[in-house]
């Protein structure tokens, strides 16, 4: 069975056949999917699917493009919702630099809250970085009690070191499957594969060969089969120890 750690079924895109998909999933050997909130909206939507089915938990928080609904009542409701029974973690968190929606100084407000609610609530996080290198550091160091999974990283292997030795995974996805994909192939080389965590972020990303496709959980051997090829293994071998990685951070 594969750990999906990374997917948005609450997606307006699954709407149309969002239960027959699911219902799918452990048949197509997917054993746990963590459903990841992101606005306001998906909040209450990732609760009613993570009560609806056994195999799906819950991460709570604000996406760095949504943080300007976070205010004292959002994260009280989040506060709620991160001490349910099945909730997994704070997210997605984080910074993302690339349209600046959000001013810098709001986002980075935004995840430090929310990684102090991490703190709080003795949670990981699952962390949204983008073009913002330095910036996310930053913030990992702010809060060395605090760890949890890159998702879809994106940075150096340097950055990718920092982030072992601090006791974080990284999340890889879709993307490390496209032809122009230069850094990840070194970044997967240098992580042990005890700190690697397989995603989707469903329903984008899409890997090869079902880019530009809706993307969902049963790609997921797509990925491992990236990861076994760059780390010689075999794709049962990635699968195995990535579940037992997600189960481990997670608290499973």
């Amino acid at each position: 069975m594969i750990f999906e750690t990374h997917a948005h079924y609450d997606d307006e895109k699954f709407d149309e056949d969002r239960a027959e998909l699911l219902s799918s999933m452990q048949e197509n050997g997917i054993g746990r999917i963590i459903n990841v909130s992101a606005n306001l909206e998906s909040l209450e939507n990732t609760r009613k699917l993570m009560e609806a089915y056994p195999f799906i938990y819950g991460a709570f928080g604000l996406h760095p493009d949504d943080v300007g609904d976070l205010n004292e009542d959002v994260m009280a409701r989040m506060r709620e919702l991160c001490r349910m029974e099945k909730a997994v973690a704070v997210g997605e968190i984080g910074l993302d630099y690339h349209y600046e929606d959000i001013p810098r100084d709001r986002q980075q407000a935004a995840f430090r809250a929310q990684m102090a609610l991490a703190l709080e609530l003795n949670l990981p996080v699952i962390v949204h970085e983008r073009e913002a290198h330095e910036d996310g550091l930053r913030m990992v160091e702010e809060f060395p009690e605090v760890t949890g999974v890159f998702h879809c990283y994106s940075g150096s292997v340097e950055m990718a070191r920092e982030l072992l030795r601090r006791g974080w995974y990284l999340g890889f996805d879709g993307p490390i499957t496209y032809k122009n994909a230069a850094k990840a192939p070194e970044v997967i080389a240098a992580c042990p594969a005890e700190r690697i965590l397989l995603e989707t972020d469903s329903p984008y990303l899409a890997p090869v060969p079902n880019r530009g496709k809706r993307n969902d959980s049963r790609n997921l051997p797509f990925i491992a089969a990236r990861v076994a090829e760059i780390k010689g293994m075999t794709i049962d071998q990635v699968a195995e120890v990535t579940l037992q990685n997600g189960k481990k951070l997670f608290d499973l």
